[in-house]
């Protein structure tokens, strides 16, 4: 395993253990709101300052962007970039809804090398490197062999942040639910596409997320074998913030079916 994924391992763990004290223990959370439907509590907080300890720690010289502390810290001259979200699905766990994880990607000279997406409460550890494959607990990854949309089940999450895009979202949705065996949404985009890359979803599409949404997730379903892309196809979901990912066959109905 590369040193920099065994890092990125360890911050997780460490971010997942807060995750779950604060899950188990009991006490009131110190909810704030960032923006319309879009809140942090101070085990987000925390959380994240944990995993910049063991980042900092282990490479001082490197990037950091994480979600929580906002813009791009440390390592501007650095071949490496670290992308994180502390809590990926913090409405849910607010709420006790025990879909949330970890994720923690990492850029070798603005490509993707190396990503972990951890959800404390199943204990589930989803990891790849570029080149190495994807894993889910030391098992391999792969997509599923889904070949047609129509028997696809397809993740989705709502534009909450982006409230402009929601007529354009369900007329997407109404054509999804036409064209598809099932649309599920649970509310964390990284596990959302960790699931795919894991073959418990065929497909996944969202708009407005932000890099740390989606870059471990997206570096999982590539090693697992499945396609990721902006809307049109291009490589530009982690600028645009709109993701589709599909196994290899549906890719290309499913962007033709957003399109329409």
């Amino acid at each position: 395993m590369h040193p920099i994924l065994n890092i990125a391992i360890k911050a997780a763990r460490r971010a997942g253990a807060i995750i779950n004290r604060a899950a188990l223990g009991g006490a009131p959370l110190d909810v704030r709101s960032k923006h319309v439907n879009d809140f942090v509590t101070q085990v987000d907080n925390e959380a994240e300052s944990a995993v910049i300890e063991v980042l900092r720690k282990a490479y001082p010289d490197h990037a950091i962007l994480a979600e929580e502390s906002g813009a791009e810290t440390g390592g501007a001259r650095s071949e490496y970039r670290w992308i994180i979200d502390p809590l990926d699905g913090t409405t849910n766990f607010i709420h006790g809804f025990p879909q949330y994880c970890v994720s923690i990607g990492v850029q070798h000279r603005g490509a993707l090398a190396h990503a972990v997406v951890y959800d404390p409460f199943k204990n589930e550890l989803f990891t790849a490197s570029k080149g190495r494959g994807a894993f889910l607990n030391d098992r391999r990854l792969r997509v599923t062999r889904c070949a047609q949309l129509r028997d696809a089940l397809v993740g989705t999450g709502f534009p909450f942040k982006e409230l402009t895009r929601i007529e354009l979202y369900m007329k997407q949705l109404r054509t999804m639910m036409a064209s598809c065996t099932g649309v599920r949404r649970a509310g964390s985009a990284a596990l959302d596409l960790a699931y795919v890359a894991a073959g418990r979803l065929d497909a996944f599409w969202e708009m407005g997320l932000s890099p740390w949404d989606m870059a471990a997730g997206a570096l999982l379903i590539q090693e697992a074998g499945g396609l990721v892309g902006d809307l049109a196809g291009e490589q530009a979901y982690l600028e645009s913030g709109d993701i589709a990912a599909a196994t290899p066959k549906v890719f290309a109905q499913l962007l033709e079916a957003l399109k329409e």
